[in-house]
């Protein structure tokens, strides 16, 4: 069973990702955590610790997840890629819950993206050897993870395998005509 601070941080994430900061106060998400309100703030003084316990929960995950990334045999830039499908995952909603946040302009929220973004596209760019490069990958699977985030279901098709193939044909062109761009080719 998780303890309570997780119970906590996963009460505070899921009423994020379904109904928004507002209705993240203190009393629901105790409640939702079947803490009491003692409890909570014993773990979380108060909502921007909350959202400092979810910053690190985030961190955690994408440290994590970048280190799968740089020992991919495929490379960082295939990894992004093809992980860049939303699956609920615990990076999935973590993710998505500080999303809720920055969107509404909470400063630790943006400065924890911004962090997060520079540490993939860093991944990316100490394997391509160029920034631009980088980015060009990061922004191809950060466009197919906000289609599979927000879009699915609504109209909107998983990626099938053979799709996805064909994306990192792409993802493979762009990695090998960048390094020709590097060496002047």
């Amino acid at each position: 069973m998780a303890s309570a601070r997780e119970r906590i941080l996963d009460s505070y994430e899921s009423i994020l990702i379904s109904d928004g900061e507002r209705s993240a106060t203190m009393e629901s998400v105790a409640a939702a955590a079947d803490v009491s309100k003692g409890g909570l703030l014993y773990h979380f003084p108060s909502k921007e610790a909350l959202v400092d316990g979810l910053a690190e929960r985030l961190e955690g995950l994408v440290s994590r997840d970048r280190e799968a990334m740089t020992a991919d045999p495929e490379g960082p830039a295939r990894y992004y890629v093809r992980t860049s499908m939303y699956e609920n995952s615990p990076l999935d909603r973590a993710l998505v819950a500080m999303a809720r946040l920055a969107q509404q302009g909470h400063a630790k929220a943006q400065a924890t993206f911004a962090l997060i973004q520079e540490q993939w596209l860093g991944a990316l760019e100490a394997e391509l050897g160029s920034r631009a490069v980088a980015r060009a990958v990061k922004l191809l699977g950060d466009g197919l993870y906000y289609d599979a985030a927000f879009f699915a279901g609504a109209g909107s098709e998983q990626q099938s395998g053979e799709e996805l193939q064909e994306v990192l044909a792409i993802v493979d062109l762009i990695v090998r005509d960048g390094a020709q761009v590097q060496r002047g080719a």
